[in-house]
């Protein structure tokens, strides 16, 4: 399988320039990971001096109309629902559609646009027929921990048997709730995947979870534990918005090129290698 890294972007029109943390997803990719191509997914393009910079080294591909099972619909069938849909998040449920149908088409590996590559993928994941990482457990409905397999970063042969069940998984039990047709749809897999699925520990790939301890190691603190890790996540929904301050007082505003430079945080130290000398 050739060495190609799938991003998915401007699903909704882009208003604010290309943000830096975006950049640096597609620099640290290009640096850390030697790829054949990067292609980037989108439907409105970006802009900006970030935007300017890094589109050379893209293959842009546009994305059309809503992919088949996502319907918008179902967002009227639940309070949760009902939730995503006012905040305009159901983007991040048509991404997560759009991501294995590419794969399943293509091949190849795909990241959110909220990744940080910090060491090369392994040839050996790309021998294999998919690979996903394992996240922290959530909590169900019924107050027990359930095992949860990440879609922020996917590596997968052209017809993966994994991929084609989780396409048909999603696309019968989207219901406009956060994760059901995602996450833990791979789970719900995993269990009969025999030889279709490779999981990886949740250290190679989400090392740092979505809580407030791991957001505040990723933006606040610097840890040095990164041996085996191979990207971090960076759980941007959780923090983007100045106005959310569940998980931290961080902000998307407070990510510039100024604080990456001070290397005060996991976060900053590592994109610090990426930046440009202009």
């Amino acid at each position: 399988m050739r060495r190609e890294f799938h991003f998915v972007f401007g699903l909704r029109p882009q208003h604010e320039p290309f943000h830096l943390a975006h950049w640096l997803a597609l620099e640290s990719c290009r640096r850390t990971q030697a790829p054949e191509a990067i292609h980037m997914h989108l439907r409105h393009t970006p802009h900006g001096p970030w935007w300017e910079r890094i589109a050379p080294h893209l293959t842009l591909h546009r994305v059309g109309d809503a992919p088949r099972g996502f319907d918008r619909a179902r967002y009227d069938d639940t309070g949760e629902g009902r939730f995503i849909a006012k905040h305009g998040w159901d983007y991040a449920h048509e991404a997560d559609f759009v991501r294995l149908e590419i794969l399943h088409a293509r091949g190849g590996a795909y990241a959110d646009i909220d990744t940080l590559f910090v060491d090369r993928y392994p040839d050996a994941w790309f021998a294999r027929e998919c690979v996903i990482g394992e996240e922290p457990a959530i909590v169900a409905d019924d107050g027990l921990l359930r095992p949860s397999l990440c879609n922020a970063v996917i590596v997968a042969q052209p017809g993966a048997r994994f991929v084609a069940r989780w396409l048909d998984e999603a696309r019968a039990s989207f219901d406009g709730t956060w994760n059901r047709h995602s996450c833990a749809a791979a789970a719900r897999l995993w269990r009969d995947a025999g030889d279709s699925l490779h999981v990886l520990p949740s250290r190679a790939l989400y090392h740092l979870g979505p809580t407030r301890a791991g957001i505040a190691a990723l933006f606040e603190q610097v840890d040095p534990r990164l041996s085996g890790v191979a990207s971090l996540h960076l759980w941007a929904h959780l923090w983007w918005d100045e106005a959310r301050v569940d998980f931290t007082r961080f902000h998307a505003g407070l990510f510039t090129r100024e604080w990456v430079e001070r290397g005060g945080s996991t976060v900053a130290a590592i994109a610090r290698r990426y930046l440009p000398a202009d």
